[in-house]
């Protein structure tokens, strides 16, 4: 089993740590900012093996550089943005398979928010690493992407198993929330899951993990057809509820 260890930096990222104990090998997933995830390793006794970018936003790569020399760790990312990425060691395309320790990942290429954005699927742990293609209740901009790239994007995550846990890398749902319910406003799972989320962060608490089942069931992004996914999406770029 791998241990996850979901890291709160700037405004509303989240960095994750991805530790196999049997071997000790520790990923570090979209670093932001190096400071907190070095802490946060010395403070468990683990050494970063490895860095992982999903795609090439500096929010996601920014302490890249600053952790691979304290660590000597190695960086891998998506070869469709390699030149973008600092540091790269290793540029991997959908197919390819990342090890980390007894562990493994498959590489799944969800272009949308970037040209050359991928995913991170660790299919015996059940763990979706997807940076800011899929969001709890939503789905990254199309900043480089096109609306049917995203559709492809989502509906290859949607194919995974409902139990999967899906580690977006932002803490946006509450204001994903308050548009889903205006695409949706009968779907009683959603309404109920907005309930739960106001809750969890009244409490200061996170609304991430989210799981594919969940999200089939409740986001209006992946509830849709193409055609439909376009409309939804431009409407929520701008949407100010």
């Amino acid at each position: 089993m791998l241990d996850i260890v979901q890291i709160p930096v700037l405004s509303d990222n989240y960095v994750y740590l991805v530790h196999e104990s049997e071997s000790g090998a520790t990923a570090v997933i979209d670093p932001a900012v190096a400071e907190p995830v070095l802490a946060a390793v010395a403070a468990r006794g683990w050494t970063i093996s490895d860095i992982w970018n999903t795609h090439w936003h500096p929010d996601h790569t920014g302490a890249n550089l600053a952790i691979k020399a304290a660590t000597g760790s190695r960086i891998t990312g998506p070869a469709g943005e390699a030149a973008k990425i600092p540091g790269i060691d290793r540029a991997v395309v959908e197919g390819d398979t990342l090890i980390l320790g007894g562990a493994m990942a498959r590489v799944i290429d969800v272009p949308g928010h970037t040209a050359g954005h991928n995913a991170y699927w660790f299919e015996g742990d059940g763990a979706l690493f997807c940076g800011d293609t899929l969001f709890a209740l939503g789905c990254g901009r199309l900043f480089e992407g096109t609306a049917p790239q995203m559709h492809a994007s989502l509906s290859k995550l949607m194919a995974l198993p409902d139990a999967t846990r899906v580690y977006c890398a932002h803490e946006y749902t509450q204001s994903n929330a308050r548009f889903a319910v205006t695409v949706e406003p009968a779907n009683a799972d959603l309404a109920a899951r907005v309930v739960a989320i106001d809750a969890a962060r009244a409490r200061g608490l996170p609304t991430v993990p989210s799981t594919i089942g969940l999200e089939r069931a409740t986001n209006p992004f992946v509830r849709t057809d193409a055609a439909g996914f376009a409309t939804a999406r431009a409407a929520k770029d701008s949407f100010r509820g």
